[in-house]
């Protein structure tokens, strides 16, 4: 069984042990307590206030079951950063169409959901810091430990809205309650989610056990923070901290693993390169537990010989399976990787039951862990098998999404299959890997002006990735399924800043693929108008009913709307609606 089960199961031992605590065998026992809610003197126990934390543990895999609340963000995050498209037919949950354009609405329900799990989460934080205040029953050590954990997760959810949002409001456990208090959007966000991250640092563990956050956590996102800032100096400064001294809740040492498959096998959750992640459990009586974000993003009508038996969502773009192209092992940073002699073969329009001859030239071996193409083993099922496996290929493309991925021989005991699907997938999410920490370090050290240690950090992350062991097979792993060809970069490409940024920008692109990155990179990075631009341009040559006539709006697009529904609640002259919605 799953270590990371454990926190759902506690979740239910200590509520269920706290409603016990009503009973009494006294002559009162006519007075009976609501049924429904936990007496203050209940929940200020460390029983109780342990169970409001799972809670909030619980906030970081959405609330409502909404998709865009996901922590993996492949929407808001993918999607919206062209590495991907929708995926499926243009009927299959049409509220996602407008948004890959880039005409997101803010009356939009998916958005509204988002914020409000987000939210959510800050408000079960701090219900946990009031009721940890007022309680007099907790050892000093482990209420330290407690409110570390509880403000660590808050500075993530406000993170997570700021870099969404934008403007967003904040705010802490001595809000007035129960009043209602209105909170306007102008309030500082980083400085609430540096004091949060920093108060996390001081005085969580260095080892906190499977599922919860550490020191280490703290002091990654710290770091991530002050590099969406800007703060170059004091980023590289966590940065090294993390590098030099960080180990997982478990207590291993950070490092990249072997086998860059292996990040996303749930036979192989809370390994050494999981700085922070989200559990997920299966067979508990609630899908949500599971990877529920994830159920509609298998390659479709699979059956018995594939994953999900469901519904294509989430396709790898054309201009995304084309930037693993090598020429001498290297990528091609000027993005020739697009012109018609560098533009990966793929089985566009080719029946499954027609001849298809693979991609022959040099390709990052990245590619086929990370993008399900026509007959490249698809994990341990069977080689991709093309158009099969795809809903409509003239509106999505011909690629399937690879990474989070359940293998064959998992069905049933990694899956959840007590719902309409068999694709309730029980790994973990990773929300900060060890190669995130290191490419996001090889950024601060650009900007500091060492550009040799950046080159350092860039080409750990492409040595994992060129070590010929680990490469997909077709053949039980004798002979490579493709051409791979990768070398780590030379001198030269870090001679300058300008040079550098560009490799380090590109490798994030290749190594982090698919997991929620790449629109919040574009943004922060000032690039994201040119680079979605260039990508719509690019693939409505291909997709025209889809994308043609979209573009991105620079001075908009950057960040999502204020949902109009919030906004009505609590007044416009409350929550101000972002720039041009």
């Amino acid at each position: 069984m799953k270590t990371t089960k454990k926190l759902k199961k506690w979740s239910s031992a200590i509520l269920s042990g706290l409603l016990l605590l009503g009973v009494s065998c006294s002559d009162e026992f006519l007075e009976v307590a609501p049924t429904d809610s936990l007496a203050d003197a209940q929940v200020s126990t460390q029983p109780g206030i342990e169970g409001l934390l799972i809670g909030t543990y619980a906030a970081l895999n959405g609330v409502f079951g909404n998709r865009f609340e996901g922590p993996n963000h492949w929407v808001t995050g993918s999607v919206m950063g062209g590495e991907a498209n929708k995926g499926t037919d243009a009927g299959d949950y049409s509220a996602i169409n407008p948004v890959q354009r880039y005409e997101i609405d803010p009356t939009s329900g998916d958005i509204n959901f988002l914020w409000r799990g987000r939210y959510e989460g800050v408000s079960r934080a701090n219900a946990v810091l009031a009721t940890l205040a007022n309680s007099t029953e907790i050892q000093p050590a482990v209420a330290s430990r407690i409110a570390g954990e509880a403000r660590m997760l808050r500075g993530h959810f406000y993170f997570d809205l700021k870099k969404h949002f934008g403007n967003i409001p904040v705010f802490d456990e001595t809000l007035a309650a129960p009043e209602v208090v209105l909170v306007p959007n102008n309030g500082d966000a980083w400085a609430q989610i540096e004091a949060d991250f920093q108060f996390a640092y001081d005085n969580l563990p260095a080892e906190n056990g499977a599922g919860r956050v550490n020191k280490w956590a703290a002091a990654a996102y710290m770091g991530k923070a002050k590099l969406y800032q800007g703060k170059f100096a004091e980023a590289k400064t966590w940065f090294d901290d993390v590098i030099a001294n960080g180990v997982t809740s478990n207590g291993l040492k950070y490092a990249l693993l072997d086998d860059y498959a292996q990040i996303y096998n749930a036979e192989n959750d809370n390994h050494a390169e999981v700085v922070m992640d989200v559990e997920s459990a299966n067979n508990t009586g609630s899908t949500a537990n599971a990877n529920y974000f994830d159920d509609l993003n298998y390659p479709y009508n699979t059956g018995p010989d594939g994953p999900g038996n469901c519904c294509g969502f989430f396709q790898p773009s054309f201009e995304l399976a084309n930037s693993f192209r090598t020429s001498g092992g290297l990528p091609l940073l000027d993005k020739s990787y697009n012109d018609a002699g560098n533009a990966l073969a793929n089985d566009y329009n080719v029946e499954s039951d027609e001849p298809f001859t693979p991609d022959a030239g040099e390709l990052d071996p990245r590619i086929d862990w990370s993008i399900g193409r026509r007959g490249i083993q698809y994990l341990d099922w069977i080689p991709h098998p093309g158009k099969a496996w795809i809903r409509s290929q003239p509106y999505a493309g011909p690629y399937s999404p690879k990474k989070y991925v359940y293998y064959k021989s998992q069905e049933n005991s990694f899956t959840d299959g007590s719902s309409w699907t068999r694709g309730y997938a029980t790994m973990n999410y990773t929300i900060i890997r060890y190669a995130d920490v290191l490419l996001m370090a090889a950024e601060a050290e650009i900007e500091a002006g060492s550009l040799e240690q950046a080159r350092t950090y860039t080409n750990m992350v492409r040595a994992r990735a060129a070590d010929p062991a680990y490469w997909v097979s077709n053949d039980g792993g004798a002979t490579p399924a493709a051409n791979y060809v990768i070398t780590e970069y030379p001198a030269s490409q870090f001679a300058t800043q300008e040079s550098a940024r560009e490799a380090v920008r590109f490798e994030r692109k290749l190594e982090l693929s698919g997991e929620g990155h790449r629109f919040f990179d574009l943004v922060r990075w000032g690039v994201a108008a040119e680079e979605l631009n260039d990508y719509l341009a690019y693939e409505s040559t291909l997709l025209v009913t889809k994308f043609g006539g979209a573009s991105f709006t620079g001075g908009k697009n950057e960040v999502y709307p204020i949902p109009q529904s919030q906004i009505d609640i609590q007044g416009p002259d409350v929550l101000v609606q972002n720039p041009n919605y």
